[in-house]
């Protein structure tokens, strides 16, 4: 398992109502290039279709859909899914560093720490960004 966190420019409010559209999961999920959630939504138990993207030497752009299933939902502290491709688990934590700020975690199944650090990053640009306007 491997982890990456940031302290993110924004209320803890903000970056869960960014995280809980999911229609926002491609801004900052590495590889994730489109997703169409079902009629529950955010919420546990649901299952969206996600399209992936993947690079490799000898083969190029490879594009696949899969399911990506949400296990559990705490608001405003921790989101957890699972991408069946992959088989890989994902949570994400937020916690409150101050009245304007916000610290994510982001734990992988993954070997490679790099996914978590590029998911986190990403979401510090988002937030540094909207911060800034």
């Amino acid at each position: 398992m491997t982890s990456a966190s940031l302290e993110l420019l924004a209320p803890r409010a903000d970056v869960w109502s960014f995280l809980a559209e999911p229609y926002h999961l491609p801004d900052w999920w590495p590889g994730i290039t489109g997703v169409q959630p079902d009629q529950r939504g955010f919420a546990p138990g649901a299952r969206w279709l996600v399209h992936t993207s993947t690079r490799n030497v000898l083969l190029g752009r490879r594009r696949r859909e899969t399911l990506l299933l949400i296990r559990e939902i705490d608001p405003f502290e921790r989101w957890s899914w699972h991408l069946l491709a992959t088989r890989l688990d994902v949570e994400i934590r937020l916690e409150a560093a101050s009245a304007e700020t916000t610290i994510v975690l982001v734990c992988t199944s993954s070997r490679r720490r790099r996914l978590a650090e590029s998911a986190v990053g990403r979401l510090y640009d988002l937030c540094q960004t909207a911060a800034s306007l």
